[in-house]
C-alpha cells in the first residue's frame, strides 16, 4: 500500500488544516467541499464523515466507487503547506466502530441533532506537494524560459536596477 510522508501525517492530523475532498459527477463536473472530521487510519487508508446522504459528495463517491473512479483529498495548513493526494474509495461505513467514533465528534461539535450518513475510506494512491514555493521551484527547473509577460518585465527591471547600482 501506499504510504503517505509524516509531514502529510501531521497536516491531516493538525485540526487547524483545511481538508477538501473533491469528486466528479457522472459529466465529470467538479464538486469540491471541505470535511471537519478528517483522519488517518492505522492501515494507511484515509477517513471522512458524510453529513448527508443525498449530499453530491456522497452522491459522487458512490458513483466512484462503483467505477473504480479517482478522487482527491487536498490538505493545506496553516503556514500554506498544501498536499494534493489521490485515490479511490475503498469503503463505507454507516455502523460499527468507526462510524461510532465519527458520529460522535460529530455529536460533540454539531450537538445532539447532528447527522452522519457515513464515513468514507480512500485508499491513497498519489501524493504531490502543492505548496506555492515547492511548485514555483518545479515550474522553473521544467519550463526555464517560460514566463508570464509581467514576470518577465519585472526580472528586466531588476537587471536594469542592479545594473545602474554598479555603475553609480
Amino acid at each position: 500500500m501506499f504510504k503517505l510522508p509524516k509531514e502529510v501525517v501531521d497536516l491531516i492530523n493538525d485540526p487547524e488544516s483545511i481538508k477538501i475532498v473533491a469528486t466528479a459527477d457522472e459529466k465529470g463536473n467538479p464538486h469540491c467541499a471541505v470535511k471537519d472530521f478528517f483522519t488517518l487510519l492505522e492501515d494507511g487508508n484515509l477517513a471522512f464523515a458524510e453529513e448527508f446522504e443525498g449530499s453530491q459528495t456522497n452522491v459522487n463517491l458512490v458513483r466512484a466507487i462503483w467505477f473504480a473512479k479517482n478522487v482527491e483529498l487536498t490538505v493545506r495548513g496553516k503556514d500554506g503547506t498544501t498536499y494534493q493526494i489521490k485515490g479511490k474509495p475503498y469503503k463505507y461505513f454507516y455502523t460499527g466502530p468507526l462510524f461510532e467514533k465519527f458520529y460522535l465528534a460529530a455529536r460533540e461539535k454539531w450537538g445532539p441533532d447532528s447527522e452522519l450518513a457515513g464515513v468514507w475510506v480512500i485508499t491513497p494512491e498519489e501524493v504531490k506537494n502543492e505548496t506555492y514555493e515547492v511548485r514555483k521551484k518545479e515550474e522553473d527547473k521544467k519550463h526555464p524560459f517560460f514566463r508570464h509577460l509581467d514576470r518577465s518585465s519585472v526580472r528586466r527591471t531588476k537587471i536594469q536596477n542592479s545594473k545602474s547600482e554598479i555603475s553609480n
